[in-house]
């Protein structure tokens, strides 16, 4: 079961890595038990150094799973990796893994979404549902009814990307989507967010 609410925790928006980890302890303190670390331009070491300070910040209740770095992920403790299109294929990810831990996978379209639900993969993410700023240069929008088509199309989890908000999170639910994916509306206050979300989608 994928809870409700899948925190990002991006390092993109802190400017140091106790920042990054004064903020993963505020959503896991506020009931976040999901959460994915991404680091798109940090080093090797650096990313390892963060998985593992964010790893021993939490619980084992709190499932980790690490962005692109299917090695790292061992390496740093983490319970997945989650791969993008131009990334390692869930299949190669999961030669690196092995079974037990989760492989993620990103789609923007049904097409995508539909060669994704054939591999191993645990879950896919689609998105974006709405305009996002978290990406340079987003993919074109998926939306509601684009939700939905993936959502007829697979059995697969379904994890729901891009520009979700308070205010829109329950219709992406009940378009279909297993869980949301946040990231720039947790920034502001993340323990309360947290909160808020949990209980809009309860």
């Amino acid at each position: 079961m994928l809870p409700r609410l899948y925190p990002i925790v991006d390092a993109g928006n802190f400017s140091s890595s106790q920042d990054l980890l004064v903020f993963a302890r505020q959503l896991i303190s506020a009931g976040a038990t999901l959460i994915q670390y991404r680091n798109k331009k940090g080093s090797a070491r650096q990313i390892l150094s963060d998985g593992r300070n964010l790893r021993l910040a939490s619980t084992k209740k709190v499932r980790w799973i690490m962005n692109d770095r299917a090695d790292l992920c061992l390496a740093a403790g983490f319970d997945g990796v989650h791969v993008g299109q131009d990334d390692l294929s869930p299949e190669g990810a999961r030669t690196i893994v092995k079974e037990g831990k989760w492989v993620g996978v990103s789609s923007h379209s049904i097409e995508q979404a539909t060669a994704a639900d054939a591999t191993t993969a645990d879950y896919i993410a689609i998105g974006p549902i709405f305009a996002t700023h978290s990406k340079e240069h987003p993919d074109p929008l998926v939306g509601l009814e684009g939700l939905t088509k993936v959502r007829a199309a697979t059995r697969k989890r379904l994890v729901a990307i891009g520009g979700i908000t308070l205010a829109n999170c329950r219709s992406v639910v009940d378009a279909g989507a297993d869980s949301v994916a946040v990231i720039s509306a947790l920034l502001p206050s993340p323990a309360k967010t947290v909160e808020d979300f949990i209980r809009v989608l309860m």
